[in-house]
């Protein structure tokens, strides 16, 4: 991948620290002309004019005082030291090298924890500031936790009405940013939340104001500011710490009713971990299965379908990259180390303009940063799996870094199970996260990350299946001033898998596959008034597929060697977006995407006899592209509109309409993510997927905002759906078009949730009615499917039902517990049976005329936790998980055998007993 190019850097805060913890320090700015015996004035000048520094300070301090240089070039503060000796006056030069004269010694020890923002003006003819050590001469008695922090060391402009102050909010133990945070100012109702980097920016009126900081799970923070020019305040905060005696807890936000984003759901990992465990193992995609209008096909499935889409249809993102197989040890776990994962967000609809290659749903997971106080080691043993966490500063306070592996030592279970096949099997699965992040300064910061992942699984010692994710991220953020800052990415991904076979020697071979995936991209971030976020950025994708390639393993193999040809593509868009608060009822907002997409050649396309189906029978020749010619593009604009209307302070209805496009396909004959699932570049016969999905939504908070409540009903077309023949053979066919149908997709439903986000109890509850149908009415005989009539989708399940509770006793001891009902899936049943040539013959029900039997589960889960003593070597939990607590047999498949008495069905249960777990977990500090 070239080399990133710089297009965003950061904003300036000007902040000064002006507190005790500024204490002078080393300076590494040289003064190479020699200005010995030079008024300091005008020394002043030229050397803020040559070196961008800015002095502060009283003119009749430093009346008629000459500087004393004794060599050149010599380090500043050599200079400053010997020149202001004889007057007595302290200074300090501070991150952004301003220089403060003080009359009084700097208190180094003063802290800057909780202070006030304010912004200072000297008497007239003076340098701009008064340093702090002048306040305390005024206010002798002003305590280390109620000094004055400078906002600005601007320009004193009395007349600025409005002045912008940003900064990031952190968590207080670890110095993580904290996403999703709200600052807010109740006198005038405007707030911002802050980024995935923690970071806000805020314009208001000039004046004297009360900021509240508050975020899910921290104790709410007021900052009080008198705000006269632009400038930075950072705020840490705590955790919060609720006595028992406390019943009702308040929401410490309404984001639900107050934002214009519907069908957007997002989880912290505290959350996560209070959910029972799978084996020991909390797992981001099963818990997002128990959100409402999310479903899976099945017991054990890793993959997920949200409003009526395919598990192809979801852009998943770790730190921006996209992952193309989601599930460890063929969907069992998925691949993502909940010790690494600060949060996540799932876009069902009102899927934002930035977004874009998908069509049913976003789920955006963030990687934490990394503890930047001190060094912490945490981690977890289960009777399957163990995982450990590294993290730690790496320049205090500033930048970070995080380390996370895990891995499985199965086997032994698979030794215990009754059939021989399964006992001499073997199945392994490892994953590794790391990410560093590198302030670079007050305006720029770099975050860096990698994942791998790799599985391994030989079935009966015959066919070995080994797959792998690998991908990474460069993220650069800059801030060009207090209102603009934008994001530069670059983002590498790649997935392979590779089947071998030595059942015998005459049929051994080995299959190998890839896609890598190459994206650079911009996004740039405006807020020139609190009522309003302009977004606007850039994206190129280079995608490299090798279809496929199989060799023989040795000379007596049957198997043919055979390699399907390369593919490659480039797909790139540009976005705008804008949302607006109109009035306090009426928020907007509205983007627009538009999306490019161009297959490259080297490549040929096989050529059809006019008016007949595609089949490998009619192929009359072939069309060669050269390398890097244009074989096909597809492209057009994706609408993203949405809208809310406060009916009153605890409700609103919304509204949403987005259009996306999708040119990369996921090919599979199985209803989950299977590890040799292909992907497939749109071509002249494969067109992209468009979906169109029109949402309406009411939303209400009850008991001060301490529950949230949701009625949200959606509409979906799906144009050129991937659907495929009946027998359609997916792997290794040149032809694959001659088995692939291009569909018509619609869908609707209805989603109520009722959660609880505070108290010893908390939880939610979830009911989904949701459609999907596919139609194919081609034009050949073979393009229809049952007689050209619409037919329920594979992931077709009318009703779904979901209860997550969790009840905490103490700060020691609690409870969770989560119970799940859906609706079978659809599934295509032999109806009869006739012979023809001396063989009988199974004739098959209309597609997925018939449904499986109903799905439910309970799982309970028992959490104790160590003693809090914060002079603790190590903190340690216990969690007892009871999956499946009922021993349902929950049918996964079913499958038929005939025989010369008639047809016998069988049901394939996944999990039919109980599963207990119990894991420990510690944290080293």
């Amino acid at each position: 991948m070239k080399q990133l190019y710089c297009i965003s850097i950061c904003l300036l805060f000007p902040l000064i620290g002006i507190m005790g913890q500024l204490s002078a320090q080393e300076s590494e700015i040289m003064i190479r002309k020699n200005y010995n015996q030079w008024d300091f004035g005008e020394f002043v000048q030229e050397v803020e004019r040559e070196n961008k520094l800015k002095f502060f300070y009283l003119d009749n301090w430093v009346d008629s005082l000459q500087v004393i240089q004794r060599s050149s070039p010599q380090r500043l503060e050599e200079i400053l030291s010997a020149s202001l000796a004889s007057r007595k006056l302290s200074f300090v030069i501070d991150e952004g090298n301003r220089i403060i004269l003080s009359l009084s010694p700097i208190k180094k020890e003063l802290k800057t924890e909780n202070v006030r923002a304010v912004r200072m003006r000297a008497p007239e003819g003076s340098r701009d500031l008064i340093a702090y050590s002048q306040l305390l001469a005024v206010k002798p008695d002003l305590s280390s936790e109620e000094i004055v922090r400078v906002i600005d060391i601007g320009s004193s402009d009395a007349s600025k009405e409005e002045a912008t102050i940003v900064g990031y909010v952190k968590d207080d133990e670890t110095g993580e940013p904290i996403i999703g945070a709200t600052v807010f100012v109740s006198e005038l109702k405007v707030g911002v939340n802050t980024d995935q980097y923690g970071y806000y920016s805020l314009t208001l009126p000039t004046g004297n104001h009360m900021l509240t900081y508050r975020s899910y799970g921290k104790d709410e923070k007021e900052q009080e500011v008198n705000l006269f020019e632009d400038g930075k305040l950072d705020m840490e905060m705590e955790d919060a710490i609720r006595q028992l005696d406390v019943v009702l807890i308040e929401a410490e936000r309404d984001e639900n009713v107050e934002s214009s984003q519907m069908g957007l759901t997002t989880l912290g990992i505290n959350a996560l971990k209070q959910m029972p465990t799978f084996m020991g193992e909390i797992d981001v995609i099963k818990s997002a299965i128990l959100l409402p209008g999310v479903q899976t096909v099945g017991e054990g499935a890793s993959g997920f379908n949200v409003r009526g889409g395919s598990t192809g249809q979801n852009l998943i993102l770790i730190n921006q990259a996209p992952i193309f197989n989601s599930s460890h040890l063929f969907g069992f776990f998925s691949v993502f180390n909940p010790d690494i994962i600060k949060n996540f967000d799932l876009y069902k609809s009102g899927i934002p303009a930035r977004y874009g290659g998908r069509i049913a749903s976003v789920l955006d997971i963030s990687m934490k940063d990394g503890n930047k106080k001190e060094f912490v080691a945490s981690g977890g043993v289960s009777p399957v799996t163990s995982r450990l966490t590294v993290e730690g500063p790496l320049k205090a306070q500033n930048s970070s870094f995080i380390i996370g592996a895990r891995s499985t030592y199965s086997n032994w279970i698979l030794r215990e199970l009754e059939q021989l096949s399964f006992r001499n099997s073997k199945a392994f699965f490892g994953d590794l996260n790391a990410k560093v992040n590198l302030e670079l300064s007050r305006k720029d910061r770099l975050d860096i990350s990698g994942y791998f992942s790799q599985d391994n699984f030989t079935l009966n010692q015959d066919t070995a299946y080994s797959y792998n994710n690998l991908n990474g991220s460069i993220n650069w953020k800059h801030l060009f001033n207090n209102k603009l800052f934008a994001v530069t990415s670059g983002i590498f991904s790649r997935y392979r898998f590779n089947v071998r076979s030595e059942s015998s020697l005459e049929n051994s071979f080995r299959l190998n596959y890839q896609i890598l995936y190459n994206e650079l991209k911009t996004d740039f971030t405006y807020i020139p008034e609190p009522n309003h976020q302009f977004r606007m950025g850039a994206n190129a994708i280079f995608y490299q597929l090798n279809p496929g390639t199989q060799r023989p393993l040795n000379p007596e193999s049957l198997i043919r060697s055979q390699t399907l040809e390369q593919e490659q593509a480039v797909e790139s868009s540009i976005y705008i977006s804008d949302e607006w608060d109109v009035n306090p009822r009426l928020k907007l907002y509205g983007g627009i995407r538009l999306s490019g997409y161009a297959l490259l050649g080297p490549n040929s396309v096989n050529l059809y006899r006019p008016d007949q189906p595609l089949q490998p029978e009619n192929i009359i020749d072939s069309t060669q592209y050269g390398s890097g010619s244009l074989v096909k593009f597809y492209g057009g604009p994706e609408i993203r509109l949405s809208a809310r209307y406060a009916l009153d302070e605890k409700s609103s209805v919304k509204l949403s309409f987005n259009r996306l496009r999708q040119y990369l396909h996921m090919l599979s004959n199985t209803t989950s993510i299977s590890p040799t699932d292909t992907w497939k570049l749109s071509d002249p016969y494969i067109r992209p997927q468009v979906g169109d999905q029109l949402s309406l939504g009411f939303y209400r908070n009850f008991r001060q905002n301490s529950i949230e409540s949701s009625v949200e009903l959606y509409v979906k077309n799906i144009s050129d759906m991937i659907e495929f023949k009946n027998g359609a053979q997916l792997l290794l066919n040149p032809e694959i078009e001659t088995d692939v149908i291009n569909a018509r997709g619609r869908a609707y439903g209805v989603e109520f949730l009722i959660r609880k986000d505070r108290g010893k109890l908390n939880g939610w509850i979830s009911y989904t009615y949701s459609r999907v149908f596919s139609e194919i009415n081609g034009q050949f005989p073979d393009e229809i499917i049952n007689g050209g009539e619409r037919f329920p989708s594979n992931f077709d399940k009318p009703h779904d039902i979901s209860f997550v509770g969790n009840y905490k006793f103490s700060r020691r001891l609690s409870i969770s517990s989560n119970f799940a009902y859906s609706t079978g899936r659809p599934i295509t049943y032999p109806i009869s049976q006739f012979r023809f040539g001396n063989t009988n013959r199974l004739n098959y029900s209309l597609r997925n005329q018939f449904r499986i039997p109903d799905y439910y589960r309970w799982d309970f889960s028992i959490n104790i936790e160590g003693n809090h003593r914060n002079t603790k070597f190590a903190h340690t939990s216990w969690s007892l998980s009871f999956f499946n607590i009922l021993g349902r047999q929950n049918v996964y498949s079913i499958y038929f055998v005939s025989t010369p008495s008639g047809v016998q069905g069988y049901k394939l249960s996944i999990f039919g007993r109980p599963i207990t777990t119990l894991t420990f977990n510690f944290k080293i500090l």
